[in-house]
């Protein structure tokens, strides 16, 4: 496809490297597609592994005064960004809404409000935190990791590098920022930021470019102390693989195919229409969406209506008018691959109850996908195993409650799910027994102050809270 070329494309030609906009070493341009009108809405530098090198010298070189910062410089510098990121909410949102295509309103609130108030939370929390701890004859210090690579990935573009680079910067490190190439425009609005508030140079670098080369280069890297990255399983395995030649910490938040378990005494109605909100938020775009839904076999039929109508009422439409509950997705490359799930849960014989891979009426341009049900699904088929990474919905019936949690359980992935019941105490008794590192009882709302991340092919490490600044702390004890 060859993207038309409209006049008002932010242009960004400079990377931002120890406290200064800096030409790349390379003269690589890549393009920034508007998601709703195919356009080009942006083009970033296409950095190189000398623009790493650079970076993560301005990093290493920086880290000795900047962890030597008192907790208070630290808190104050991180308030003075988070007053940065408030005062840019509005522009943060609707370039979020025109790249990921998530409708301005809930972009303002999500991908632009979110940030703000991580970055000031960290700033208060560690003001609060216990750096320090006596046990018997040893004094027991945290002190930051050192230089920090962050890889991050294209959903939630401004909130992930947020939830990375405020602890880092609270703890004491120094960092270098990967963006997604796909959604990238955000962190330079951040390295401006970082500049009005006069973050000294070099503690936060920003390099864009390629996963496989910048990305790759980070990774790699044997002057960078520890990697943080979230994006796909296989890219999180080779992240790991590069950071083990020089035995770097590494933080991975990776993919998810989480199971929302509907249980005999739930309230159906309630519980089908907040699984489907669920899966459907981002217009399918998050790790921890619950795309599976798993209902008594005796309810099956009737949850399946229930699914229908309530995937039905997502209205598709432009993301910038603030009137559709859906957008489209991120790229052309996104909306093709979600498609050919939803053409293989089809020839594998599950029931298409609504939704299909043909754009939305009215809707030939643009990456949009219709809102999307499977009944009769079993968990040896692709779209039950596979993360799609898009609003499609796989509906499962079990047998007892053993047979749920077997269902649930029964994938590479645990980042996230979901139990329903009329019993808060049984629904948290199901919780402790799903293999996932965050489930919502009853629909939970997100805690950002809580930790977040998964078990086994979802990743280690957490983010947020005390335990994502934990992440980037080294524990050293001294023996008095």
């Amino acid at each position: 496809m060859t993207a038309s070329m409209p006049s008002n494309i932010t242009v960004r030609e400079e990377l931002y490297i120890n406290g200064e906009w800096v030409k790349p070493a390379g003269t690589g341009m890549l393009d920034v597609i508007n998601s709703t009108t195919e356009e080009v809405m942006g083009r970033i530098p296409e950095g190189t592994p000398d623009d790493v090198n650079r970076a993560v010298a301005a990093a290493r070189a920086a880290f000795e005064s900047w962890s030597a910062t008192s907790v208070e410089q630290r808190a104050a510098m991180l308030g003075k960004i988070a007053s940065g990121l408030s005062a840019r909410q509005t522009e943060i949102a609707t370039v979020i809404a025109n790249e990921v295509g998530m409708p301005l309103p809930l972009a303002t609130m999500v991908q632009a409000g979110m940030p703000a108030m991580v970055m000031g939370a960290y700033a208060k929390m560690i003001g609060e935190y216990s750096f320090d701890e006596q046990i018997g004859n040893s004094l027991v210090v945290r002190e930051p990791v050192g230089v920090v690579g962050c890889i991050t990935p294209w959903n939630f573009p401004l909130h992930q590098v947020v939830a990375k680079i405020a602890p880092a910067l609270a703890a004491g490190c120094t960092v270098v920022l990967k963006p997604s190439e796909v959604a990238p425009l955000t962190a330079f609005i951040l390295a401006e930021i970082c500049e009005e508030a006069a973050l000294p140079a070099g503690v936060f670098n920003l390099v864009t470019g390629l996963g496989p080369v910048v990305g790759e280069a980070l990774a790699a890297h044997p002057d960078v102390d520890m990697i943080s990255f979230t994006g796909s399983t296989r890219a999180g395995k080779r992240v790991s693989e590069l950071a083990a030649q020089t035995i770097k910490r590494v933080a991975l938040e990776l993919g998810g195919k989480s199971a929302s378990v509907i249980l005999d005494d739930a309230d159906l109605e309630k519980a089908v229409k907040g699984s489907v909100n669920n899966c459907y938020f981002n217009s399918g775009q998050t790790c921890s969406a619950h795309t599976r839904l798993l209902v008594p076999r005796d309810k099956y039929d009737e949850a399946v209506a229930l699914a229908k109508v309530a995937a039905e009422s997502f209205t598709v439409g432009d993301p910038r008018e603030g009137k559709a509950k859906l957008g489209p997705l991120v790229s052309e490359v996104q909306r093709d691959r979600v498609r050919s799930y939803i053409n293989k849960g089809i020839s594998e014989g599950a029931t298409l109850v609504t939704g299909g891979a043909e754009a939305p009426d009215g809707l030939e341009k643009g990456f949009f996908v219709r809102p999307t049900v499977f009944a009769n699904v079993n968990s040896d088929m692709t779209i039950a195993r596979e993360e799609i990474f898009g609003p499609v919905l796989s509906i499962i019936p079990y047998e007892d409650e053993d047979d749920a949690v077997r269902i649930a359980n029964d994938t590479v992935y645990g980042l996230a799910g979901g139990v329903w019941s009329g019993d808060v105490d049984r629904a948290k008794r199901v919780a402790r027994r799903l293999r996932t590192g965050q489930v919502d009882i009853n629909g939970g709302s997100f805690n950002p102050m809580a930790p977040f991340g998964g078990f086994k092919q979802s990743g280690n490490g957490r983010e947020m809270g005390k335990y994502g600044l934990e992440e980037f702390l080294e524990v050293k004890s001294l023996q008095l």
